[in-house]
């Protein structure tokens, strides 16, 4: 079994959709769409790592809300415990530090898009929860 690792993602939504970020060319995943976010290092809280990994992917200060769901996922490199917070943006306008691509999209424009693995729990959850309504 591969060590698992915390980590942590932002669910935030302009009217009916939500943002969804590119994976760089690269990195494990390269190209594949996910949900902004990343490790919960040492010492923080999963609120705490959120609300960096925000700042330094997109350069906006959120607000980690309620949790939506979380998911465990087993990658052939690396099993990942992934909490999914419903998220607000404070200040600040997304912009591409570590991401390749960044869109707002509908719950029905998921499946348009190839996502990570581990993120297609959470998007069934979303089409359950937000409906295919266009």
């Amino acid at each position: 079994m591969n060590s698992m690792v915390e980590v942590v993602a932002a669910l935030i939504w302009d009217k009916d959709r939500f943002m969804i970020c590119r994976r760089p060319e690269g990195k494990a995943r390269a190209n594949l769409w996910e949900f902004v976010g990343g490790k919960v290092e040492a010492g923080e809280t999963k609120k705490q790592a959120l609300i960096r990994e925000c700042r330094e992917e997109l350069d906006i200060t959120v607000s980690a809300d309620r949790q939506f769901m979380t998911v465990t996922h087993e990658y052939p490199d690396i099993t990942v415990h992934l909490t999914l917070f419903y998220t607000t943006i404070q200040e600040g306008c997304p912009r591409l530090i570590e991401h390749s691509d960044l869109k707002w999209i509908t719950p029905a424009e998921i499946h348009n898009y190839e996502f990570c693995p581990a993120d297609k729990e959470i998007l069934e959850k979303i089409i359950a929860e937000y409906g295919e309504k266009q």
